[in-house]
This record gives C-alpha cells, sequence and structure tokens, in this order.
C-alpha cells in the first residue's frame, strides 16, 4: 500500500488562457507546464505514487509530457473539475493510501518544502491546504466605487496541494455531488472535515492567463541555481566472489563484495550523491535492498534513475566526483575506464567525472581488507 499518492488533476480545456492548446501542455523553459508539475512530486521521496487525471483528448500530449517518468496509469477526469477529481480518487480505491494529495497540474512551481508541511499536518487532522496570507489591501466596490475596506487579517489565499486523509475525502467528494463548490478544501468543509492550514509559497502560483505563463517563462529561464549533494557506501568483501564491480567495470580480485545487488559500492554512493542535490531521497528508497527485483541488479541502472530524475526536472549534471577507498584491488589501472563508463551511464562528457583512490594507510575495516567504501559529490544545475 502507498502510504501518500497524489492526484495531478489536468483534464481542464482552460477557457481563460485562450487558444486551442491546453494551458498544461504549453511550453515552459522547453518541456510541457504538465512535466514540471509531475516531476516534482514523481521525484519526492516522501510520495508513494503519481496518477493524473486528463481529458480522453490529451492522451497523445500526456504521453509526451510524462514520458520517462515514474507514474501511475492516468485515468480520464469528467465534466468539472469536481467530478474528475472524485473519479481520481474512485481510481486509487485498490491502493487504499493512507493520505491523498490533490494538486493543479497547471501549477508547475510547488517545492518540496510545501509537500512535506501538507504530508505531516495529515498525521493531526484529516485535511491540509496550502495557503499564503492576503498581503494588499482589499476594498468591496460598488457602481465603479470604493464602498468598504475589508479586514484581512483572517484571509488567505489557497494553494494546492491540498491534502487529505483517503477515505474522509472519498466519502466527501461522494456527499457532495450535485454541489458546484471551488476547491476540495470546500468539499471537506461540507463534510465537517476539520482542514488545517499550512504555509504555501508565493511562487507556487496556477497559470491561469497567457500573462501567467510568460510571467513562469521569466522565472524558469532566469540564471538557475547549482545544487551539490556527498554521497557514501560500503560493502564488505564475499570471498565466494573472484571479481569486484566498481563504477560499472568488473575487476578480478580474490573476493567480490557482499550485497543485494552487484555491489558496485562507488556507483552506490554516487547514486545517492545525484538524488541528493536534486532532494529525492537516497538509494534505499527507489530502491530498496528487500525488492527481489534488483536481486544481483547492475547497479548502473540506479545511477541512470537518479540522473533521468534529474533531466525530469529540466536540470543537468554539471560534474561528479568519486573516491574509492580500499587497500585491495588497486584502482589506477581501471581509473580511465571507470570515469568512461560513469559519462556514459550519465550521459556527459568524461571531463565532468573524476574517479580517485585511497588507502587509510591500513587502519579500519578497509585497512584490514575486510571490505571497500567510496565516497561521492555531484552537482547538479536546475532551473530557476
Amino acid at each position: 500500500m502507498a502510504k501518500t499518492v497524489v492526484l495531478v488533476v489536468a483534464a481542464g480545456r482552460g477557457r481563460r488562457f485562450g487558444g486551442d492548446l491546453p494551458k498544461q501542455y504549453h511550453d515552459l523553459a522547453g518541456r510541457m507546464v504538465l512535466r514540471h508539475t509531475l516531476a516534482a512530486f514523481a521525484t519526492n521521496p516522501e510520495i508513494g505514487a503519481v496518477r493524473a487525471v486528463i481529458h480522453p483528448d490529451d492522451r497523445q500530449l500526456y504521453d509526451m509530457a510524462a514520458a520517462g517518468l515514474n507514474l501511475l496509469e492516468p485515468v480520464h477526469g469528467g465534466e468539472t473539475r469536481q467530478d474528475s477529481v472524485r473519479l481520481g480518487l474512485d481510481s486509487l480505491k485498490d491502493l487504499a493510501p493512507a493520505k491523498v494529495l490533490i494538486h493543479d497540474g497547471a501549477r508547475p512551481f510547488i517545492d518540496h518544502g510545501t509537500i512535506g508541511r501538507v504530508i505531516r499536518a495529515l498525521d493531526r487532522h484529516p485535511g491540509a491546504l496550502p495557503a499564503v496570507p492576503v498581503a494588499d489591501t482589499l476594498k468591496k466596490g460598488k457602481d465603479g466605487f470604493v464602498a468598504d475596506t475589508v479586514d484581512r487579517s483572517n484571509l488567505f489565499r489557497a494553494q494546492t496541494p491540498q491534502g487529505f486523509r483517503y477515505a474522509d475525502i472519498v466519502a466527501a467528494h461522494h456527499a457532495v455531488i450535485g454541489l458546484e463548490l471551488t476547491d476540495d478544501a470546500a468539499v471537506a468543509e461540507k463534510a465537517g472535515l476539520a482542514v488545517e492550514l499550512v504555509a504555501g509559497a508565493e511562487d507556487n502560483v496556477k497559470l491561469t492567463t497567457a500573462a501567467d505563463l510568460e510571467r513562469a517563462r521569466h522565472l524558469f529561464e532566469g540564471a538557475g541555481e547549482v545544487r551539490s549533494a556527498s554521497g557514501y557506501d560500503v560493502h564488505r568483501f564475499d570471498p565466494a566472489k573472484k571479481t569486484v564491480w566498481l563504477c560499472g567495470i568488473e575487476i578480478p580480485h580474490e573476493s567480490g563484495l557482499e550485497g543485494h545487488s552487484d555491489a558496485d559500492v562507488a556507483l552506490h554512493a554516487l547514486t545517492d550523491a545525484v538524488l541528493g542535490a536534486i532532494s529525492a531521497g537516497d538509494i534505499g528508497h527507489h530502491f530498496p535492498p528487500t525488492d527481489a527485483r534488483w536481486k544481483g541488479a547492475a547497479s548502473d541502472q540506479f545511477l541512470a534513475h537518479a540522473g533521468s530524475l534529474v533531466a525530469a526536472k529540466g536540470g543537468r549534471i554539471v560534474n561528479v566526483d568519486v573516491t574509492v577507498i580500499c587497500e585491495r584491488p588497486k584502482v589506477g589501472p581501471h581509473r580511465a575506464a571507470m570515469a568512461a563508463r560513469v559519462a556514459d551511464i550519465l550521459g556527459i562528457s568524461q571531463d565532468r567525472v573524476s574517479v580517485k583512490a585511497t588507502t587509510t594507510e591500513g587502519l579500519g575495516f578497509t585497512g584490514r581488507q575486510e571490505g571497500i567504501a567510496a565516497q561521492a559529490m555531484a552537482s547538479v544545475w536546475l532551473p530557476r
């Protein structure tokens, strides 16, 4: 059972946006708007599964937006957003998640911090709504003139993802069929569910008009930022094996390394570094050692997956650095091949890959030749 599932609602036609192409499929910094939204959830380690609710006419566009992402099969929406959410919720019945987040497909700036605050609030209350306090002075108008000033002290701008305990929100949606409510929090309110306000983010805007998209392009096409993270891994020797895998290269040795996969300690450390740079959890989250699918698996697919998540965010890998720590086998003769293999896995030039080796001068478990350790660094450029 997936503990937290996300529904991304993307079945709308966007009539206020104008044109024949729905707004969620417009280009935003080289990728569809919906691609940015889906990738934000698909790469989040707190999310168990992601499903989009789409219009029946948009399947080809959706497939382009979702290519390469680990997502559930999409489902078709209904006449209204409320209908689409209910149909999406019903489609999750077999998964029976504990929590569900409902997000607008045209909100591409959602961040991990907001997602995490919504999820944690559901441990306290049946609903959670990210919101931003109203900062502008509000006026009531009448006949083209100011009639009154509105007290803004308890007013908020609602955002998504709005989070709920799954069973509660399913029942609430079925209870209001026929009513027209503006968001899922309003559905929860009708059912008497307590909805906690959590801090939203000013950038988490919904693209409603063509002008919104143009402003979003300016945000995405800025200088961006470089993020760095480290990774570390250890594997003990297994005398029953006679080769060691390091950076995707098989090296003959008197002992191999023990592990659920091929135990490539260097690629494991580097995978964690790349995942860390995009705040996507660790290798164990994506490839749990309890899963029989990864028994004896080649670790190059772990690193390739991490690289694909970077690409899904519109980012690129700037450089990576791996240090192998062991007394034996000697890494020097294989260093060039190892760097070339890492570059090939990540789809980057070899001059962006550094592979080094060192010993601990006979100290510790590596000095006693009980195993091999590796540490890695990765720097990733991400838009905006």
